[in-house]
């Protein structure tokens, strides 16, 4: 009986199309149904290492790293500035899991901005926040709140030292008043003084020192 042979099986087409479908390694830009732009590399059909991503209903912009679909890595976020309609940006630094984690600095709105770590998109860590008013926090955070030990700087100077907690001065502390020379040293909770002493403190370099000194104990 004579042998038969039988053809190669044939690799059904819609594989091939899948196959050249897959992005990876080269960079593409893909649009999406909203309107979203990608363009960057890929891997595994997904967003990963650089890449820019344009979102089309705010105008926002991220421009840096990627990890399998999510901003991971080094890269910046920018929003069109509503009048002027030039980017701003709002965010530089590092990602993690799409979310803002490591050190990186947010400019705010109001003018103010934070340059310090981060953790899971709050502020986390040691870090430093200019205030709108002149005011300056240095110190730690806590889910994107002073809490632990830190300085809080006035505009005139005057400054406090010590425990935070949820944003509120709580524990031991030091408030300098440096426009009338005195330095109280006590406990707070909740930004409230319980207990402490006031003495003297640069009364003869003060701008608006008390009248009368305070009596040596």
């Amino acid at each position: 009986m004579p042998l038969v042979r039988f053809p190669a099986p044939v690799e059904p087409l819609w594989h091939e199309w899948d196959r050249k479908a897959q992005k990876s390694g080269l960079r593409h830009t893909v649009y999406a149904v909203n309107g979203d732009q990608y363009t960057g590399e890929w891997q595994d059909n997904l967003k990963h290492g650089k890449g820019t991503q344009l979102w089309k209903r705010t105008g926002a912009i991220y421009k840096g790293d990627w990890k399998f679909g999510k901003r991971d890595g080094y890269g910046s976020y920018s929003v069109p500035d509503p009048v002027t309609k030039e980017y701003k940006k709002v965010y530089t630094g590092w990602w993690k899991n799409d979310k803002k984690c490591g050190y990186g600095t947010t400019f705010y709105p109001s003018g103010e901005y934070y340059e310090g770590e981060w953790s899971g998109g709050q502020r986390s860590g040691w870090g430093r926040m200019y205030y709108k008013d002149g005011s300056i926090y240095e110190g730690q955070w806590l889910q994107d709140r002073p809490c632990g030990q830190g300085m809080l700087r006035l505009p005139n100077e005057n400054r406090y030292e010590g425990g935070w907690k949820d944003g509120k001065k709580h524990g031991p502390g030091k408030f300098f008043y440096l426009d009338t020379g005195q330095l109280f040293e006590g406990v707070w909770a909740a930004d409230i003084p319980k207990y402490g002493t006031t003495i003297d403190f640069g009364r003869d370099e003060a701008p608006t020192p008390t009248q009368y000194p305070i009596p040596k104990v």
